[in-house]
């Protein structure tokens, strides 16, 4: 119940703040994953940026942290996506910090103890504070911070708390010095007339012309036969577009389904079956559930759309102790059994003081205490001194014990059943997880019909017969696979092979795999071809895999990227040969119209097209063809254009300048925004290719 305490309330959101705090959002988006050979690096130094090592243990505690902060955020499951995403957030910041801090350090930028306090605690304090401490419209409320700064400095914080106070600012600290970084870079940027005037022609001055056309589509692909020629001319005019950033490995796989059957479902929905006749009868629901359920949640009272949409719909109209199922959900078969039905509010305004028995001297001694504050309440003493004084939840204690209001389903089932089932003016002592409440019910609101249903759940899971069936058809295939004949055994046994190409040394699922990571592990500790060295079990699937590329860190040579650049060199090809077709037909020509009529095309008339939007009307953007007519003169028949859709012939019939540029102060100010807006991405660009990273995480995750 997160409302219980602020202090844990606010170090829990300002931790998953500074964590999933990129620290500049705009920069650390733009970390470019550097990486290196799998092998490198000593036992326990998972990556070296710059000669500075980063410990094993240091990143997995980060990644540790990043994971709680997940938790505590969204309460949703760890999938192996949102594992992949959450280590790589934590390489990016940690990669982010060390390149950005190496630079600053070299430039003496620092915080001083002055503006750190205000940042903290001035009349406009930094936005990461200002966004911990807010009202109920989302708005910067001081007095919380003023609140929580007082109780931060009164002596009595755990050292634990404390110090978590203390990495928060250190890293608002560190921020500031980033940004004043990046803003030292930016403002010493400029954009000058002549840039200005540029722009300003580029978007307005016109150009009219007309052009033909021979589309690619118009020769068949398989009218083309490719050379090894062909790939190494492409490759060679394009060498600098196949630098790879990371080593990442390819590879092939067939699976094989260990899914439940059929039979495995029947059997399931049985047992089910046997339980809800037993769940009819049971003298104690609790119990049933916590005995015989996979998810043993706590009965408590919801109101309509809280439950199940299959249940939402039958358990308002049905008879206390109605069983209803089994019925498949989420991968599950189900039973619900109705314990109880009422009208109640819904949503409750409350107060309590939170006593910790560990610190009363037991239970029995908090309950009693408990007792004795509401006596004293009920003969005129202030709840709300009361509150200040005595309650360990720092969250509520501050403002007199005060809840706030809040719905069913916020708050604990012990602590929501007194807050519901009383009335207003209700003073009650409830225990809890957290310790004993002395609840005070001020206010109740609305009135709804809320049921209280019990579930029992069994997951749809595939026997070990259905198991050992499909995990001896993938040792059989194993057993007849070699890195030459994968791709026809499987055809033979009508297997599909799947493909997962590119993948990074630290991928934990891949498409169509989820924790595939043994996998991946393998592929980077194996040779080009190799088979797998067993059958992965992955998910419901038994998968054999078989590598079938590696593309290095750097400039990757022609074999690695043949295939990828395949479509590209095909249009390369396609565009020579339709160049030569229009070259003939320009010979002895002297207008486009000539041009098209001797190869077969057709004549296109353009108007007020500009440099800066270079998009043929009913067409896609065409940069070269648009480039090479703004820097023609009118009334020349063009050489052939290579475009993004065929080969193309021009002609300009006029230019239209615009009105001339007398004042260029929003023509600078436009671009330099667009600038500013480049320049952390730019800036972090710059100094990773600088860098000299070495990058062991596959090894280790």
């Amino acid at each position: 119940m997160g409302i219980m305490s602020y202090l844990r309330d606010r170090m829990g959101k300002i931790l998953a703040f500074v964590i999933g705090l990129a620290l500049l959002a705009f920069i650390g988006s733009e970390v470019v994953h550097s990486g290196s050979s799998f092998f490198r690096g000593d036992a326990t130094t998972v990556a070296e940026v710059n000669g500075e090592k980063i410990d094993y243990k240091d990143f997995s505690q980060r990644i540790e942290a990043s994971t709680d902060q997940f938790r505590q955020q969204y309460n949703q499951p760890l999938t192996p996506q949102v594992t992949d995403y959450i280590q790589n957030t934590t390489w990016n910041q940690l990669l982010t910090g060390i390149l950005l801090k190496k630079e600053i350090d070299k430039l003496g930028l620092v915080v001083g103890e002055a503006e750190t306090a205000s940042m903290i605690s001035g009349n406009n304090p930094d936005q990461q504070i200002q966004s911990q401490f807010t009202d109920e419209t989302g708005k910067f409320d001081k007095g919380k911070l003023n609140q929580f700064l007082s109780y931060i400095n009164s002596g009595k914080v755990p050292a634990a708390e404390f110090e978590r106070w203390g990495n928060f600012v250190k890293n608002v600290i560190d921020s500031k010095r980033q940004q004043k970084y990046v803003a030292l870079v930016s403002n010493g940027l400029y954009v000058n007339s002549l840039e200005a005037q540029d722009d300003y022609t580029d978007k307005n001055k016109l150009a009219n012309f007309k052009y033909t056309v021979l589309d690619y589509a118009s020769l068949p692909d398989s009218k083309i036969k490719l050379t090894d020629d062909d790939y190494s001319t492409y490759y060679n005019e394009h060498k600098g577009q196949f630098k790879n950033p990371e080593e990442t490995r390819s590879f092939e796989f067939v699976s094989f389904n260990a899914a439940p059957s059929k039979q495995d479902s029947a059997a399931i929905k049985d047992q089910v079956e046997k339980l809800a006749a037993s769940f009819k009868s049971a003298p104690n629901d609790s119990l049933f559930v916590q005995i015989n359920a996979e998810t043993k949640t706590p009965l408590v009272y919801a109101k309509k759309g809280q439950l199940d949409p299959t249940l939402d719909s039958t358990m308002f109209n049905a008879a206390k102790g109605t069983v209803y199922g089994p019925y498949l959900a989420g991968g599950k078969y189900k039973i619900a059994k109705l314990i109880d039905t009422k009208v109640g509010p819904d949503s409750v305004k409350a107060r309590h003081i939170l006593l910790n028995p560990a610190t009363e001297g037991g239970m029995d001694k908090a309950v009693a205490k408990a007792d004795s504050l509401k006596k004293l309440i009920q003969g005129g003493k202030s709840f709300d001194e009361l509150a200040k004084t005595y309650s360990i939840d720092k969250n509520s204690a501050v403002k007199g014990g005060d809840l706030g209001t809040f719905g069913r389903g916020a708050m604990i089932p012990a602590f929501e059943d007194a807050a519901f089932d009383g009335k207003a003016g209700d003073l009650k002592v409830v225990k809890s997880q957290f310790g004993v409440h002395l609840l005070q019910i001020e206010s109740q609101k609305g009135s709804s019909k809320v049921v209280k249903v019990a579930v029992i759940d069994k997951s749809l899971t595939p026997s070990s017969e259905t198991q050992n069936a499909a995990y001896a058809k993938a040792q059989q295939f194993l057993a007849t696979v070699n890195s030459d004949n994968f791709t026809a055994q499987a055809k033979k046994a009508g297997l599909a092979v799947k493909t997962s190409d590119d993948v990074t040394g630290v991928a934990s699922s891949l498409a169509g795999l989820d924790n595939a990571r043994p996998i991946v592990k393998w592929a980077f500790g194996a040779d080009k071809g190799a088979i797998g060295d067993q059958v992965f079990a992955v998910g419901d699937q038994y998968v054999v895999t078989r590598l079938s590329n590696i593309k290095p860190q750097g400039v990757l040579p022609l074999d690695a990227i043949k295939k990828q650049i395949e479509p590209a060199v095909l249009l390369d090809v396609k565009g020579k040969q339709l160049a030569e077709k229009f070259q003939s037909a320009l010979n002895g020509s002297t207008s486009i119209d000539q041009v098209a009529q001797k190869a077969g095309s057709k004549v296109t008339p353009v108007q007020n097209i500009v440099f800066a939007n270079p998009v043929l009307p009913g067409s896609s953007a065409e940069y070269l063809l648009v480039g090479s007519i703004f820097g023609s003169q009118p009334n020349k028949l063009s050489a052939p254009i290579k475009g993004q859709s065929g080969v193309y012939v021009y002609t300009v019939e006029s230019f239209v300048n615009p009105a001339p540029l007398t004042n260029t102060v929003r023509e600078k100010q436009q671009l330099s925004q667009v600038l500013a807006q480049r320049t952390p991405g730019s800036l972090l660009d710059a100094l990773k290719d600088k860098a000299n990273v070495k990058d062991n995480r596959a090894k280790f995750l």
